[in-house]
């Protein structure tokens, strides 16, 4: 009878874990979208960051609300093979994780690059197809100037000696980037300056993807507790 009891509490919980799940997934799907949009604001247009990140997070999100689904099925009707595809698609699922985590650690240097190639390409392409407009935009809201810093423009071939975007100003007003004063511009570059704004949410990020996986580890453990209760033909309902 203690077994009993006790595979019928971790049914339960194995119950409240599917309902997590879900959760999760929605969440997911939610922060995969926003971080596509979010990307899209800060990262130059083609950059990989910009493209891969946000499907990935999306895919995960809709894989993992597939197996929420079957785990509510496994449960509900107590069916080992479908206890065990669970079990598997969520063991699954950790370990895309944690490659994730580990590919993103690795490659983190490598995105920085990308995004800097990605942006000084951009400022080469000023003024052309919406470029300044979308250039402006990041310089006006991060408060930064260039790639590096606002010497990046010299570089730039359709932009006049002495000559920055006006975006770059500390105070912005029309022309005020012609002939401008160092001291009247942002000295900090964008790519420094949005690749920590980006750390400092990935971080946060990161930090809720950490007790997503601990919940999914504790998910497999109920299941496989679960799966050896059935096979041992013990009554859970």
């Amino acid at each position: 009878m203690a077994v009993e009891g006790g595979m019928k509490c971790v049914k339960f919980l194995l119950y409240i874990l599917v309902l997590a799940f879900w959760a999760c997934a929605v969440g997911l799907i939610a922060v995969g979208v926003a971080v596509h949009f979010t990307l899209n604001e800060t990262i130059p247009v083609g950059s990989t960051a910009g493209s891969v990140v946000p499907i990935v997070i999306i895919a995960l999100g809709t894989f993992l609300f597939l197996v929420a689904f079957v785990g509510c099925c496994a449960t509900c009707k107590e069916n080992y093979c479908l206890m065990t595809t669970f079990a598997i698609f969520l063991s699954l699922i950790v370990l895309i994780e944690v490659a994730a985590a580990i590919a993103g650690y690795i490659f983190r240097d490598k995105v920085k690059s990308e995004f800097d190639k990605g942006f000084r390409d951009e400022m080469k392409q000023y003024e052309k197809n919406n470029t300044a407009q979308f250039l402006d935009e990041l310089q006006e809201g991060f408060k930064c100037c260039g790639a590096t810093n606002y010497t990046d423009w010299e570089q730039v071939p359709q932009m006049a000696k002495n000559r920055v975007p006006d975006s770059c100003c500390i105070n912005i007003t029309q022309n005020c980037g012609t002939n401008f004063k160092p001291s009247d511009i942002n000295q900090e570059g964008c790519v420094e300056k949005i690749g920590n704004w980006l750390k400092h949410r990935a971080l946060v990020l990161a930090g809720v993807a950490l007790g997503v996986t601990f919940v999914e580890i504790l998910g497999v453990i109920f299941a496989c507790c679960l799966m050896k209760s059935i096979r041992s033909g013990y009554e859970v309902m």
